[in-house]
């Protein structure tokens, strides 16, 4: 399993490049972010990364959850977000 660790100062562009790199290796992504920065810069690399997969005829969807983490010892709620292929409907 591939997880793509983001962090407030993470370049969305950048992570979207990775996210797409790994959904066209793997299709199969997890995308980790811990604070509202860090999330918000996970969900604006998503984004990106649906309009780079657009282009290879790759649609994706995301699904969030919460998990929980230990960072130097310390539990802390993290967002998750589950990046696949979308399912032909």
């Amino acid at each position: 399993m591939e997880m793509i660790k983001v962090s407030a100062q993470s370049r969305s562009t950048a992570v979207a490049g990775a996210i797409a790199g790994v959904m066209r290796e793997r299709k199969y992504v997890e995308v980790q972010a811990i604070g509202a920065s860090a999330v918000n810069q996970a969900i604006k690399a998503v984004a990106i990364a649906r309009d780079y997969l657009a282009l290879d005829g790759m649609p994706i969807v995301c699904i969030p959850e919460f998990v929980e983490v230990i960072i130097d010892g310390q539990e802390r709620t993290a967002v998750k977000l589950v990046v696949e292929p979308r399912n032909a409907s």
